[in-house]
């Protein structure tokens, strides 16, 4: 789950990182109200989730509340790569004298988070790392022992940052180190970190991306998730617990488990068919979870047949077949449906989908061709 930028310097600053004195306006009077509270001189920046606001216009420098308003009403107009701009984040402008990136995310390879900062702050890290990636200082972090201080005063040292500012620096590092690991994030990034002329530290942007298998732990933070940058779909799936997502082919895949659901979409272009979306049910699928996805598969105009894959093994496989009847009746599905339903009391709940004049399947590469040919015979 993407996090806006308010939303994330927010966080960075319950753990203790300096960022501008500023408020989020949904109107462009709220915005100059915010203006003159700071001063005049302010950021007023679009808050949507895509990268490359300043480029499309949607970040700009005000040097009075009225151009602050003017400037307010201009961006939430806009629309940004087919986002609406619903808020702006008002911010005090800061007197930058350096930029610097700073970022806490997974390393996989390496099975441990790391952190990263570079003297090139202000613009693409992943420009910078493809380009010059010798500009980017890594450090690894134990999660057992946390962010340790030898380890924020290595990266001081390797991205040539004055002694004067180690200390704030750390304490920086520190913060957003918490501020990820305390959130379940993904991603915790401060790009740019600038060096005012006054000599602070301050965070100007922020960006968190936060494992959506930890929100359950986190409900203050499933409440900020942004609907505008999720598939309806998805959104409607995440309703009923089911994993689902959106893709461009022509067999909707429905399966219980995740690596099955990869390896139906693979057995199915295999044999010439493309899914139109993965989605695991989960174990113990009820008959209602089961119309449930079968409304998402077949709200995609696309879809010219369906491929139902389901290994039983605690779920007896009559009793799936009985759900699968009674979505079924539910939904009214007008394409082809080719079912492969191994495990316990398999055989059963094959002979109660074929009585009902289903098409059924005993392997799964059985089952991607009957999909792929049913396709092909139209709705």
């Amino acid at each position: 789950m993407k996090l806006h930028e308010y939303q994330s310097k927010n966080i960075f600053a319950k753990y203790g990182v300096p960022i501008p004195p500023g408020r989020v306006a949904a109107t462009a009077a709220e915005a100059r109200q915010i203006a003159e509270e700071l001063g005049g001189r302010v950021v007023v920046k679009s808050q949507v989730l895509v990268g490359g606001r300043g480029k499309a216009g949607g970040v700009k420098l005000a040097k009075s509340p009225e151009e602050a308003e003017e400037l307010a009403a201009k961006i939430l107009s806009m629309e940004i790569k087919g986002l609406p701009v619903r808020k702006v984040l008002v911010d005090k402008a800061a007197n930058i004298e350096t930029e610097i990136y700073l970022g806490v995310t997974n390393d996989r390879a390496a099975r441990k988070p790391v952190i990263m900062a570079s003297a090139a702050g202000g613009v693409d890290i992943e420009e910078v790392a493809r380009e010059t990636p010798e500009k980017i200082i890594k450090v690894h972090i134990d999660p057992l022992l946390g962010l340790q201080g030898y380890q924020t005063r290595d990266l001081a040292a390797g991205i040539d940052l004055p002694k004067e500012h180690w200390r704030a620096f750390g304490k920086i590092c520190t913060g957003l180190w918490e501020a990820y690991y305390h959130s379940d994030a993904t991603l915790a990034e401060i790009n740019p970190l600038v060096i005012t002329a006054e000599g602070e530290l301050l965070a100007v942007d922020g960006k968190m991306l936060i494992d959506d298998n930890g929100l359950f732990r986190h409900p203050d933070l499933a409440e900020m998730r942004d609907l505008d940058v999720e598939d309806p779909t998805e959104v409607e799936a995440r309703k009923y617990g089911l994993s689902f997502i959106k893709l461009d082919g022509n067999i909707g895949c429905m399966v219980n488990g995740a690596g099955l659901a990869m390896a139906t979409m693979d057995i199915t272009k295999l044999f010439g068919g493309l899914p139109a979306n993965f989605l695991d049910i989960g174990g113990g699928a009820n008959a209602d979870k089961v119309a449930a996805a079968f409304r998402l598969i077949l709200s995609d105009p696309k879809v010219e047949a369906v491929l139902i894959n389901i290994f039983g093994g605690i779920t007896r496989g009559d009793e799936v077949a009985r759900g699968i009847l009674a979505a079924m009746d539910e939904v009214k599905p007008d394409v082809p449906m080719v079912v492969r339903l191994v495990g316990t009391n398999a055989e059963e709940g094959r002979q109660l989908l074929a009585d009902a004049n289903m098409i059924t399947a005993e392997t799964l590469a059985d089952a991607a061709k009957k999909a792929v040919a049913a396709a092909k015979g139209g709705k």
